[in-house]
Protein backbone atom coordinates (compact mmCIF):
# COMPACT_ATOMS: atom_id res chain seq x y z
CA UNK A 1 0.00 0.00 0.00
CA UNK A 2 2.51 2.44 1.10
CA UNK A 3 4.02 1.94 -2.76
CA UNK A 4 1.14 2.70 -4.41
CA UNK A 5 0.73 5.84 -2.21
CA UNK A 6 4.25 6.96 -3.26
CA UNK A 7 3.54 6.06 -6.60
CA UNK A 8 0.28 8.41 -7.08
CA UNK A 9 1.65 11.12 -5.30
CA UNK A 10 4.33 10.92 -7.93
CA UNK A 11 1.68 10.98 -10.43
CA UNK A 12 0.02 13.76 -9.02
CA UNK A 13 3.07 15.80 -8.61
CA UNK A 14 3.72 15.62 -12.43
CA UNK A 15 0.36 15.99 -13.82
CA UNK A 16 -0.53 18.86 -11.73
CA UNK A 17 0.05 22.20 -13.69
CA UNK A 18 -0.45 24.52 -11.16
CA UNK A 19 0.16 24.78 -7.20
CA UNK A 20 -2.01 26.79 -5.06
CA UNK A 21 -2.21 27.62 -2.15
CA UNK A 22 -4.07 26.35 0.32
CA UNK A 23 -7.03 28.37 1.67
CA UNK A 24 -5.53 31.13 -0.31
CA UNK A 25 -7.33 34.08 -1.88
CA UNK A 26 -5.70 32.32 -5.11
CA UNK A 27 -7.85 29.02 -6.02
CA UNK A 28 -6.07 28.42 -9.82
CA UNK A 29 -3.78 29.72 -12.12
CA UNK A 30 -2.80 28.60 -15.50
CA UNK A 31 -0.85 29.95 -18.67
CA UNK A 32 -2.91 31.67 -21.24
CA UNK A 33 -2.19 32.73 -24.63
CA UNK A 34 1.75 33.21 -25.11
CA UNK A 35 2.13 36.68 -23.24
CA UNK A 36 -0.53 35.74 -20.61
CA UNK A 37 -1.45 34.14 -17.27
CA UNK A 38 -4.79 33.69 -16.10
CA UNK A 39 -5.53 33.80 -12.02
CA UNK A 40 -8.58 32.39 -10.76
CA UNK A 41 -9.70 33.70 -7.22
CA UNK A 42 -11.64 31.75 -4.47
CA UNK A 43 -14.24 34.21 -3.82
CA UNK A 44 -15.11 37.48 -5.92
CA UNK A 45 -12.56 41.08 -5.50
CA UNK A 46 -12.24 44.19 -5.41
CA UNK A 47 -11.66 45.22 -8.94
CA UNK A 48 -8.80 48.10 -7.90
CA UNK A 49 -6.84 45.85 -5.84
CA UNK A 50 -6.35 43.15 -8.33
CA UNK A 51 -7.04 45.10 -12.18
CA UNK A 52 -3.84 47.27 -10.60
CA UNK A 53 -0.80 45.48 -12.28
CA UNK A 54 1.25 47.63 -10.16
CA UNK A 55 -0.09 44.90 -7.12
CA UNK A 56 0.99 42.09 -9.04
CA UNK A 57 4.98 40.85 -8.95
CA UNK A 58 5.77 37.72 -11.94
CA UNK A 59 9.12 36.21 -12.15
CA UNK A 60 10.77 32.76 -13.63
CA UNK A 61 11.51 30.96 -10.58
CA UNK A 62 15.22 30.06 -11.81
CA UNK A 63 15.71 34.16 -12.33
CA UNK A 64 13.45 36.03 -9.39
CA UNK A 65 15.76 38.83 -9.69
CA UNK A 66 13.93 39.67 -12.78
CA UNK A 67 10.55 40.92 -12.59
CA UNK A 68 8.14 40.48 -15.64
CA UNK A 69 6.68 43.88 -16.51
CA UNK A 70 2.98 43.45 -16.32
CA UNK A 71 1.24 45.73 -18.95
CA UNK A 72 -2.53 45.07 -18.46
CA UNK A 73 -5.24 43.30 -16.27
CA UNK A 74 -8.07 42.08 -17.32
CA UNK A 75 -10.66 41.12 -14.78
CA UNK A 76 -13.73 39.11 -15.64
CA UNK A 77 -17.42 40.05 -15.02
CA UNK A 78 -17.93 38.54 -11.79
CA UNK A 79 -14.77 39.20 -10.23
CA UNK A 80 -13.10 35.80 -9.80
CA UNK A 81 -10.73 36.05 -12.76
CA UNK A 82 -8.09 37.91 -13.92
CA UNK A 83 -6.00 37.89 -16.90
CA UNK A 84 -2.77 39.06 -16.65
CA UNK A 85 -1.16 40.65 -20.13
CA UNK A 86 2.58 41.10 -20.12
CA UNK A 87 4.86 43.36 -22.81
CA UNK A 88 6.72 40.10 -23.95
CA UNK A 89 5.73 36.35 -24.85
CA UNK A 90 6.68 34.59 -21.42
CA UNK A 91 8.61 30.95 -21.61
CA UNK A 92 5.87 29.00 -20.94
CA UNK A 93 8.40 26.10 -20.20
CA UNK A 94 9.63 27.54 -16.94
CA UNK A 95 7.66 27.62 -13.99
CA UNK A 96 6.48 31.09 -13.19
CA UNK A 97 5.96 33.25 -9.69
CA UNK A 98 3.34 35.53 -9.20
CA UNK A 99 3.27 37.79 -6.28
CA UNK A 100 -0.52 39.66 -5.53
CA UNK A 101 -0.07 42.60 -3.38
CA UNK A 102 4.08 42.44 -3.10
CA UNK A 103 4.18 45.69 -2.01
CA UNK A 104 2.52 44.84 1.02
CA UNK A 105 3.71 41.54 3.05
CA UNK A 106 0.70 40.95 5.69
CA UNK A 107 -1.10 40.85 2.30
CA UNK A 108 1.19 39.01 -0.15
CA UNK A 109 0.55 35.57 -1.91
CA UNK A 110 2.33 33.88 -4.04
CA UNK A 111 1.89 30.88 -6.43
CA UNK A 112 3.17 28.82 -8.98
CA UNK A 113 2.26 28.63 -12.55
CA UNK A 114 3.75 25.74 -14.39
CA UNK A 115 2.80 23.56 -17.88
CA UNK A 116 2.26 19.66 -17.00
CA UNK A 117 5.54 18.18 -17.71
CA UNK A 118 3.64 15.07 -19.10
CA UNK A 119 1.90 17.65 -21.55
CA UNK A 120 5.11 19.12 -21.97
CA UNK A 121 6.94 15.83 -23.04
CA UNK A 122 3.83 14.60 -25.02
CA UNK A 123 4.00 18.47 -26.64
CA UNK A 124 7.37 17.50 -27.76
CA UNK A 125 6.77 14.51 -29.32
CA UNK A 126 4.02 15.36 -31.55
CA UNK A 127 6.15 18.44 -32.24
CA UNK A 128 8.81 16.76 -33.88
CA UNK A 129 6.24 14.15 -35.42
CA UNK A 130 3.78 16.78 -37.24
CA UNK A 131 3.97 20.36 -36.80
CA UNK A 132 7.75 20.22 -37.13
CA UNK A 133 8.06 16.95 -39.22
CA UNK A 134 11.78 17.15 -40.54
CA UNK A 135 10.92 16.10 -44.09
CA UNK A 136 7.70 18.12 -44.64
CA UNK A 137 8.76 21.07 -42.73
CA UNK A 138 12.33 21.63 -42.04
CA UNK A 139 13.12 19.77 -45.51
CA UNK A 140 15.86 17.09 -43.66
CA UNK A 141 16.94 13.89 -45.48
CA UNK A 142 15.14 14.43 -48.61
CA UNK A 143 17.98 11.98 -50.02
CA UNK A 144 16.94 8.98 -48.65
CA UNK A 145 13.12 10.36 -48.75
CA UNK A 146 13.40 10.22 -52.37
CA UNK A 147 15.06 6.93 -52.42
CA UNK A 148 13.93 4.77 -50.30
CA UNK A 149 9.95 5.52 -50.77
CA UNK A 150 9.05 3.56 -54.05
CA UNK A 151 7.74 0.58 -52.22
CA UNK A 152 5.75 0.77 -48.69
CA UNK A 153 7.71 -1.82 -47.61
CA UNK A 154 10.98 -0.91 -48.20
CA UNK A 155 9.62 2.59 -46.83
CA UNK A 156 8.65 0.97 -43.39
CA UNK A 157 11.46 -1.19 -42.97
CA UNK A 158 13.96 2.41 -43.67
CA UNK A 159 11.55 4.34 -41.05
CA UNK A 160 11.93 1.84 -38.44
CA UNK A 161 15.71 1.91 -39.15
CA UNK A 162 15.79 5.17 -38.74
CA UNK A 163 13.70 5.36 -36.11
CA UNK A 164 16.24 3.48 -33.72
CA UNK A 165 19.08 5.02 -34.97
CA UNK A 166 17.92 8.52 -34.09
CA UNK A 167 16.40 6.95 -30.43
CA UNK A 168 19.98 5.01 -29.50
CA UNK A 169 22.08 7.81 -31.08
CA UNK A 170 19.73 10.65 -29.19
CA UNK A 171 20.62 8.35 -26.23
CA UNK A 172 24.37 8.57 -26.44
CA UNK A 173 24.15 12.07 -27.89
CA UNK A 174 22.37 13.34 -24.76
CA UNK A 175 25.34 11.38 -22.30
CA UNK A 176 28.34 12.12 -23.83
CA UNK A 177 27.11 16.21 -24.21
CA UNK A 178 25.95 15.84 -20.59
CA UNK A 179 29.07 14.87 -19.25
CA UNK A 180 32.10 15.21 -21.25
CA UNK A 181 31.00 17.80 -23.44
CA UNK A 182 29.87 20.38 -21.44
CA UNK A 183 31.90 19.98 -18.14
CA UNK A 184 35.09 20.00 -20.04
CA UNK A 185 34.21 23.11 -22.44
CA UNK A 186 34.05 20.76 -25.76
CA UNK A 187 30.80 22.17 -26.85
CA UNK A 188 32.99 23.25 -30.12
CA UNK A 189 33.09 19.43 -30.83
CA UNK A 190 29.55 18.70 -31.12
CA UNK A 191 29.36 18.02 -34.94
CA UNK A 192 32.33 15.42 -34.87
CA UNK A 193 31.49 13.99 -32.02
CA UNK A 194 27.77 13.09 -32.94
CA UNK A 195 28.76 11.75 -36.13
CA UNK A 196 31.06 9.60 -34.60
CA UNK A 197 27.97 7.88 -32.44
CA UNK A 198 25.82 8.20 -35.07
CA UNK A 199 28.45 6.27 -37.13
CA UNK A 200 28.67 3.60 -34.55
CA UNK A 201 24.65 3.25 -33.92
CA UNK A 202 24.48 2.68 -37.77
CA UNK A 203 27.27 0.00 -38.01
CA UNK A 204 25.73 -1.89 -35.29
CA UNK A 205 22.15 -2.25 -37.73
CA UNK A 206 23.81 -2.82 -40.41
CA UNK A 207 25.30 -5.78 -38.76
CA UNK A 208 22.31 -6.84 -37.43
CA UNK A 209 19.83 -6.66 -40.66
CA UNK A 210 22.83 -8.34 -42.43
CA UNK A 211 21.98 -11.18 -40.14
CA UNK A 212 18.68 -10.99 -39.31
CA UNK A 213 16.95 -9.88 -42.41
CA UNK A 214 19.32 -10.17 -45.50
CA UNK A 215 16.36 -8.57 -48.22
CA UNK A 216 15.79 -5.71 -46.37
CA UNK A 217 19.45 -4.96 -45.88
CA UNK A 218 19.71 -5.48 -50.06
CA UNK A 219 16.72 -3.20 -50.36
CA UNK A 220 18.40 -0.67 -48.08
CA UNK A 221 21.39 -0.60 -50.42
CA UNK A 222 23.64 2.42 -50.33
CA UNK A 223 20.95 4.48 -48.63
CA UNK A 224 21.86 2.57 -45.48
CA UNK A 225 24.97 3.96 -45.36
CA UNK A 226 23.96 7.32 -46.10
CA UNK A 227 22.47 7.28 -42.90
CA UNK A 228 25.57 7.94 -41.26
CA UNK A 229 26.23 11.98 -42.33
CA UNK A 230 22.48 12.23 -43.21
CA UNK A 231 21.16 15.64 -41.72
CA UNK A 232 17.89 14.17 -40.06
CA UNK A 233 20.03 11.92 -37.77
CA UNK A 234 22.42 14.97 -36.67
CA UNK A 235 19.77 17.52 -36.51
CA UNK A 236 18.16 15.67 -33.57
CA UNK A 237 21.35 15.52 -30.92
CA UNK A 238 22.22 19.26 -32.29
CA UNK A 239 18.41 20.36 -31.20
CA UNK A 240 18.36 18.44 -27.81
CA UNK A 241 22.16 19.82 -26.90
CA UNK A 242 21.06 23.46 -27.76
CA UNK A 243 17.54 23.10 -26.09
CA UNK A 244 19.31 21.93 -22.98
CA UNK A 245 16.71 19.00 -23.32
CA UNK A 246 17.20 16.24 -20.26
CA UNK A 247 16.89 12.55 -21.23
CA UNK A 248 12.91 12.26 -21.34
CA UNK A 249 13.14 14.90 -23.30
CA UNK A 250 15.50 14.02 -25.58
CA UNK A 251 14.03 10.56 -25.68
CA UNK A 252 10.72 11.97 -26.73
CA UNK A 253 12.46 14.53 -29.04
CA UNK A 254 14.47 11.32 -30.87
CA UNK A 255 10.77 9.19 -31.19
CA UNK A 256 8.50 12.05 -32.66
CA UNK A 257 11.21 12.73 -35.49
CA UNK A 258 11.60 9.20 -36.07
CA UNK A 259 8.07 8.65 -36.36
CA UNK A 260 7.77 11.29 -38.37
CA UNK A 261 10.18 10.49 -40.87
CA UNK A 262 8.23 6.85 -40.93
CA UNK A 263 5.20 8.51 -41.34
CA UNK A 264 6.46 10.59 -44.89
CA UNK A 265 8.00 7.98 -45.86
CA UNK A 266 4.89 5.46 -45.54
CA UNK A 267 2.79 8.56 -47.08
CA UNK A 268 4.79 9.03 -49.75
CA UNK A 269 5.70 5.06 -51.02
CA UNK A 270 1.60 5.04 -50.62
CA UNK A 271 1.49 7.57 -53.87
CA UNK A 272 4.06 6.49 -55.12
CA UNK A 273 3.00 2.88 -55.85
CA UNK A 274 -0.50 4.63 -57.03
CA UNK A 275 1.63 6.75 -59.33
CA UNK A 276 2.84 3.79 -61.27
CA UNK A 277 -1.11 2.84 -63.11
CA UNK A 278 -1.51 6.37 -63.50
CA UNK A 279 -1.54 8.14 -66.83
CA UNK A 280 1.73 10.74 -65.97
CA UNK A 281 3.12 12.73 -68.93
CA UNK A 282 6.54 11.69 -69.68
CA UNK A 283 8.13 14.96 -68.92
CA UNK A 284 7.09 14.27 -65.57
CA UNK A 285 7.57 10.65 -64.72
CA UNK A 286 9.93 9.63 -61.86
CA UNK A 287 11.78 11.90 -59.93
CA UNK A 288 9.40 15.08 -61.32
CA UNK A 289 6.37 14.08 -60.31
CA UNK A 290 7.62 12.87 -56.76
CA UNK A 291 9.10 16.33 -55.95
CA UNK A 292 5.46 17.99 -56.73
CA UNK A 293 3.72 15.40 -54.80
CA UNK A 294 6.26 15.97 -51.78
CA UNK A 295 5.50 20.03 -52.51
CA UNK A 296 1.56 19.03 -51.61
CA UNK A 297 2.34 17.07 -48.40
CA UNK A 298 4.28 19.87 -47.43
CA UNK A 299 1.97 22.24 -47.83
CA UNK A 300 -0.59 19.78 -45.96
CA UNK A 301 1.89 19.95 -43.32
CA UNK A 302 2.01 23.57 -43.04
CA UNK A 303 -1.91 23.01 -41.59
CA UNK A 304 0.10 21.98 -37.95
CA UNK A 305 1.75 25.51 -38.16
CA UNK A 306 1.01 26.74 -34.80
CA UNK A 307 -0.93 23.83 -32.80
CA UNK A 308 -0.84 23.87 -29.16
CA UNK A 309 -1.74 20.68 -27.17
CA UNK A 310 -0.95 22.00 -23.75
Amino acid sequence: MRGISLFLTVIFCLTQPLVAAAGGRIAGQHFGQANEIVVSFASPEASDAVSNPANYRVVEEQDPDIRLEVKAVRLSEDHTTATLTFASPLNQRLPHLVSLNASTAASSESVRVSKSYLGYLFSILISALLINNFVFTKYLGLCVFFGTSKRKDTAKGMGVTFTMVMVVSAIMSWFFYQYILKPFQLNFLQIVIFIGLVSLTVQAVDTVLRKVNPALFNAFGVYLVLVIANCVIIAVPLILADNEYNFLESLMLALGAGGGFLLALYLMSSVRERMELAKIPPTFKGVPIAFIVAGQFALAFLGFSGLTLF
